[in-house]
């Protein structure tokens, strides 16, 4: 008889425990939120994070904190994120760095991103080639020919090896057979200065970081990844017989793993519908961004696959992170 009683009340604190749990969920948020980004203030990542918060407090009256922790190209950031509680009110904003290509460049991160982390929603934004506007190179054919011709004569600038900045110029050699010098900056603002001086001949930010520059006549655009309504009439890579050359920009808001599915499935349906208002999408584009419109199921296989597309890259070309 006791002992019925006893398993009698533990089931009761069971399903009591439950149905707190389902009312705290229906209720999220019901405290502020945070949002750790990877980077410091003023950057892309940092850009997306605010725009969402902003939003995101507006829609649900709650505050959406972004709280920065840079370094270690994203790493510190995600590694914070991953080990904080998995219940809702801690998530990771990040550029695809560290949620798809640090993996594959680090041999002891202290997070794994397909397992630590549950994507929500991203933004893609494509890379540009730009170059001196006193340089003779004018189209990506042009950059191909000097650097078959003339291998590691030209020099670009990156934000180190393991960005996007990097790694697209290096898709572009194995395409192409081109060859160019590599030189690694801390950022791509130190980049554009050299850049700027003729100490480099070309890069390949995103667009965004790249506009007042470009719209200023500082720097000249050759090629973009895919077309952008930012600058009318820049040839897209397809265009330019070189579609297979594709390291998107993107920035990612990504939960803890365990974090309730409620919660995230509330998430990405508030911001899906946040992101296709008009207001929104306008201020995305000014940026040079995309809002991603898939499903849930959708972005997590996207991202394995670009995860596995920068894997196979980096170890059959034995890039090493620079820092």
């Amino acid at each position: 008889m006791k002992n019925s009683l006893i398993q009698a009340l533990r089931i009761f604190v069971l399903f009591l425990l439950l149905g707190l749990g389902a009312q705290a969920q229906e209720n999220w948020p019901d405290k502020p939120v945070k949002f750790i980004v990877s980077s410091s203030a003023g950057g892309g990542t940092d850009m997306y994070a605010r725009m969402l918060a902003q939003s995101l407090s507006e829609l649900f009256k709650q505050q959406f904190i972004v709280d920065n922790r840079p370094g270690a190209s994203g790493n510190i950031g995600a590694s914070a994120a991953a080990k904080s509680p998995a219940d809702g009110y801690t998530f990771l904003v990040s550029a695809n760095t560290s949620l798809t290509i640090n993996g594959a460049l680090y041999k002891n991160l202290s997070y794994d991103a397909e397992r630590d982390f549950t994507p929500i929603v991203r933004a893609l934004g494509p890379l540009v080639i730009v170059v001196h506007p006193q340089s003779k190179i004018k189209t990506l054919q042009d950059l191909i020919d000097f650097g078959k011709r003339e291998p590691n004569k030209l020099s670009f600038g990156s934000a180190g090896t393991g960005s996007t900045t990097y790694l697209g110029v290096r898709m572009l050699e194995e395409k192409t057979g081109a060859k160019f010098l590599h030189v690694p900056y801390k950022g791509v603002a130190p980049a554009y200065q050299d850049l700027l001086a003729g100490q480099i001949q070309f890069m390949m930010p995103d667009v965004a970081s790249s506009l007042q520059l470009i719209k200023s006549g500082k720097v000249i655009p050759i090629v973009s990844e895919y077309k952008t309504a930012l600058i009318p009439g820049l040839p897209s890579m397809a265009e330019a017989g070189h579609p297979d050359v594709n390291t998107n920009s993107s920035f990612s808001l990504v939960a803890p793993s365990a974090t309730p599915s409620a919660i995230v499935e509330k998430l990405h349906k508030e911001v899906m519908l946040i992101t296709k208002s008009a207001a929104f999408a306008s201020k995305l584009e000014s940026q040079g961004l995309i809002a991603e419109t898939e499903t849930l199921s959708g972005l997590f296989l996207s991202m394995k696959k670009e995860r596995d597309n920068y894997a196979s890259f980096i170890k059959r070309n034995g890039i090493v992170p620079s820092d």
